[in-house]
């Protein structure tokens, strides 16, 4: 009885794998509307380890992209300059096309956690004097003809989240004010 099952079982977790896994022969909107995916449930999930920016809704993973951060690419942000991305979950505020790198969307750092997290590094003396917890942190793509610092991974922003122009314009579609963004190590 088993037996028979097993050839069942193991199709419905392919089907159910298929579904979850990244298509890159459909675009975004055909994936959406063959999977009935509610496009304001995009959400973007940013690894600073394997330098992969992810659009995702749900469980099912729309796109993985490659991309580059500032000079330090795996310390928490803890004040303003000192090149790193923060980590946490964010939301978009807004987004705008941009002279220098194609497009901006803005996150809404610095969050109640980041501010947390800022306070009790000033008090372990963690915050050089004068250094505030900055802001005006975004996912941007490249300046013009630069798509290779993304290929290169070189990590060239001061604490932005940098991917290729296609890219950029790519997911700048999909997310509006409001979209979920968590950035981890």
């Amino acid at each position: 009885m088993l037996t028979m099952r097993l050839p069942v079982i193991l199709l419905s977790l392919l089907l159910s794998a298929a579904l979850h896994a990244q298509d890159r022969s459909l675009s975004i909107s055909e994936q959406i509307a063959l999977y009935q995916l509610d496009p304001d449930a995009v959400t973007v999930h940013i690894s600073k380890l394997s330098h992969t920016l992810t659009l995702s809704i749900g469980k099912h993973t729309l796109r993985e992209y490659a991309c580059v951060f500032g000079g330090d690419p795996v310390s928490d942000k803890k004040y303003e300059g000192d090149q790193c991305t923060p980590e946490g979950t964010f939301h978009v505020q807004s987004k705008y096309p941009h002279k220098s790198w194609e497009k901006f969307i803005w996150i809404d750092y610095p969050t109640a956690d980041s501010q947390r997290k800022y306070k009790a590094n000033k008090r372990r003396g963690l915050i050089p004097a004068g250094k505030g917890i900055g802001g005006s942190i975004g996912i941007h793509g490249v300046p013009h003809h630069h798509d290779y610092l993304i290929d290169k991974n070189a990590n060239w922003t001061l604490g932005c989240i940098s991917l290729r122009t296609a890219d950029i314009n790519e997911i700048y579609r999909y997310v509006h004010a409001g979209t979920e963004i968590v950035i981890t190590k």
